[in-house]
């Protein structure tokens, strides 16, 4: 743990895919929490190729503060890939991620940082999750049995983003899945590296604008066919 909660360098980013009626909020929550986290920071809002004004919200913000950067995908790709682009881009000494839709808030990070160390991912369930029940069926049962079943993993809230670690996790870590299950492949690889897994509840707050697209059944069966391939992978590994 870092003393006195500051840690000597942090980078924060999220992946962002039309979110022009909360991107600046939350930038603005990130900028207030994560200033008295660590006297250098950086904050990286990941467009994952946005048809809305997500991408010039952002590059108007960072005209007054060169801690926001901007990575763009030319078309969207997929959480996944906006994940591995952010973990990619981070310079600093430690790492974590969130969603740009403001259904959390920062203000708990403090709570994660207490539990940071080089061999911990810190990362957060979701006390109550507000989502529709589709969404919260596909995480809680189907998406839990599914980590279970093919990689024995038992984390309470695999996709919650709110997640904290230290950047030497990222070399010993190669993720080869670029969808909805990547998440879970970071969550699963890292604890075979024999990083300890904390889990910590933070508060999930309702969408306020845009729509959710985790719930896509196309989004769904690519994270199935990478499940299997990642299966493979780890047993013929």
């Amino acid at each position: 743990m870092e003393k006195n909660n500051q840690l000597t360098s942090l980078s924060v980013f999220m992946p962002a895919y039309n979110e022009a009626g909360n991107i600046k909020r939350t930038i603005q929550d990130a900028t207030r929490v994560v200033s008295k986290l660590s006297g250098k920071y950086e904050i990286i809002v990941v467009n994952d190729g946005s048809t809305d004004k997500t991408r010039k919200i952002v590059e108007t913000m960072i005209k007054s503060d060169p801690h926001i950067r901007l990575i763009t995908h030319t078309s969207n790709q997929g959480y996944g890939a906006a994940v591995k682009s952010g973990l990619q881009a981070c310079k600093m000494d430690w790492i974590f991620f969130t969603d740009s839709d403001g259904q959390f808030k920062f203000d708990e990070l403090n709570q994660f940082v207490e539990e940071c160390g080089n061999k911990n991912l810190v990362i957060g369930y979701r006390r109550k999750r507000m989502d529709p029940f589709h969404r919260v069926f596909l995480a809680q049962v189907l998406l839990k049995a599914w980590n279970y079943i093919l990689f024995g993993l038992t984390v309470r809230d695999v996709d919650c983003a709110y997640k904290l670690f230290h950047k030497s996790l990222l070399t010993k870590l190669s993720l080869e899945t670029s969808s909805a299950i990547t998440v879970s492949e970071f969550i699963i690889k890292a604890k075979l590296s024999d990083y300890k897994i904390i889990e910590l509840p933070v508060t999930h707050y309702p969408r306020e604008h845009g729509e959710q697209t985790g719930g896509n059944w196309r989004v769904i069966m690519r994270a199935a066919l990478d499940s299997f391939s990642l299966f493979k992978e780890l047993r013929l590994g």
